[in-house]
């Protein structure tokens, strides 16, 4: 066996999303050949990246069928997340990826699905932050139990002081709600909420991340506004449930982002409280906001569908506790949330291959 040998063989191994072979993509590395053993690396698109196991088994086959049938292949597996940042890195400069989870309307559970994405996300290996910009109803200090807790401040260096962000369950956390008194009302005007947000972007030390997942207010304001004037915006993350009143709402979301002065891709919509299980009965679904229609929604606008989350008792415990989904005990919901993930980290994937890349949005006044 040689190292051209093993090449030609993993040329007919499909990278599933990107559409391309393994040795066209550059993902192979490190061959190492000793009589019949050999083994190589294969370098994701994201260490969250849910087809591992299809791609070792189709490589291991494709050597030991084109190369030598005695093989002992082994598949190593390692990652260098891809960006598609076309701004020059002015803000957030160790950040390869910036999603935006959004909503049309309050209500929807986007905090929720935002929490479990970051946490997904961080499941599969990935450096994850998870900002906090719903300035008006932070929900992030509750979702992950961090309630009253104050982040620290640093010198930065050239008389520059940088807020440190909480660190939970391996997420960096940022929110309002850490900063002020839950018992306080926010009572600011647009301008001051954008400044606010401004300052979580470039005052607050974000580090090296894979992924930054940004919990967006509802609607489509100055805030969001604000976030895609100042940063690349990857991609947004649309969340609704399957109520007329929330898809109608969930319409302005998408619209906004596909306008000619905005164009933020899609990377798909999620329709949360797909249906009611209840724990005495888990394989009963009972449709209390109608049926499918995040799922019709994102085929009439044909954007990709990531799924259904059930309306299960555990998820609003878990988030009321501090213990999300994802961390918690319920498989039902872990199953959802990761399945969810894995279709979004693939469209991210897509995203960063196949589109031009982002930059901080133009506004003409």
């Amino acid at each position: 066996m040689t190292e051209q040998d093993i090449l030609k063989a993993l040329s007919n191994v499909q990278e599933p999303d990107l559409g391309k072979d393994l040795v066209t993509l550059n993902m192979v590395k490190d061959i190492v050949i000793d009589g019949n053993n050999v083994s190589f690396t294969i370098v994701l698109t994201t260490p969250a990246c849910p087809m591992k196991d299809m791609m070792a088994t189709a490589s291991t086959n494709a050597v030991k069928f084109l190369v030598n049938k005695e093989a002992n292949v082994k598949v190593n597996f390692t990652s260098n997340t891809t960006t598609a940042r076309g701004d020059g890195q002015n803000q957030l400069p160790g950040v390869k990826n910036i999603i935006a989870v959004v909503s049309g309307k309050g209500g929807v559970g986007k905090s929720t699905v935002s929490a479990n994405l970051a946490l997904a996300l961080a499941a599969g290996g990935a450096k994850v932050g998870l900002m906090d910009a719903d300035i008006y109803g932070p929900s992030v200090p509750i979702m992950f139990g961090v309630r009253g807790e104050r982040p620290l401040m640093k010198d930065a260096g050239n008389g520059k002081a940088v807020i440190v962000p909480l660190e939970k369950f391996g997420i960096k956390l940022m929110s309002i709600g850490l900063l002020v008194d839950d018992k306080n009302a926010v009572v600011w005007r647009g301008p001051m909420a954008s400044s606010a947000i401004r300052q979580f972007i470039t005052d607050v030390e974000w580090g090296e991340l894979d992924y930054l997942v940004i919990d967006m207010p509802p609607g489509t304001g100055d805030i969001h506004l604000t976030m895609v004037q100042t940063v690349p915006v990857t991609g947004v993350v649309v969340v609704t449930t399957p109520q007329a009143v929330a898809l109608a709402d969930a319409k302005k979301g998408i619209a906004m982002f596909g306008q000619a002065q905005i164009k933020v891709p899609i990377i798909g919509l999620v329709e949360n409280m797909a249906w009611f299980t209840p724990a005495e009965l888990p394989n009963n679904k009972y449709y209390l906001f109608g049926k499918e229609g995040g799922k019709n929604l994102a085929e009439e606008y044909e954007l990709p569908f990531l799924g259904h989350i059930p309306l299960v008792q555990s998820i609003r415990e878990g988030g009321d506790a501090g213990v999300p989904a994802l961390v918690g005990n319920d498989e039902i919901s872990k199953q959802a949330f990761m399945e969810f993930a894995s279709k979004a980290v693939r469209n991210i994937a897509m995203r960063n291959a196949n589109m031009a890349p982002t930059a901080v949005v133009q506004m003409v006044e």
